[in-house]
C-alpha cells in the first residue's frame, strides 16, 4: 500500500465508484417504488376486507328480513285455510242440522 496510484487509475476508480452509486440508486429508487406500491396494496386489501365484512353482515340482516317476509306469507297462507277448513266445516255442520231437522 506504499505505492501510489496514478491519476489515470483514480479517474477510473472514481468512474467506476460513480457508476455503480449510479446503479445502486436505481436500485433503491425501484426498491421504493415497488414498497410504496405494496403499502397502497395493502391498503386496498384493508379496505376490501373491510367492506367485505360489511357486505357480509348487510346479507345476513337481508337474509332474516327476507325469512320473516317469507313467514308472514305463509302465516297468512295458513289463516286462510284455517277459515276456509273452518267455513267448509260451518257448512257441513249447517247442512248436517238442516237435513236432522234443527
Amino acid at each position: 500500500m506504499d505505492t501510489p496510484i496514478t491519476r489515470a487509475e483514480h479517474e477510473e476508480f472514481v468512474r467506476r465508484m460513480d457508476e455503480a452509486n449510479h446503479r445502486q440508486s436505481k436500485r433503491i429508487e425501484i426498491v421504493e417504488k415497488e414498497v410504496k406500491q405494496i403499502g397502497e396494496l395493502t391498503t386496498s386489501i384493508e379496505k376490501l376486507a373491510l367492506s367485505m365484512e360489511n357486505m357480509v353482515k348487510e346479507q345476513a340482516n337481508q337474509g332474516k328480513r327476507l325469512e320473516e317476509l317469507e313467514n308472514r306469507d305463509g302465516e297468512m297462507w295458513r289463516k286462510v285455510t284455517g277459515y276456509l277448513i273452518t267455513a267448509v266445516i260451518g257448512i257441513m255442520i249447517g247442512f248436517i242440522f238442516k237435513q236432522i231437522g234443527m
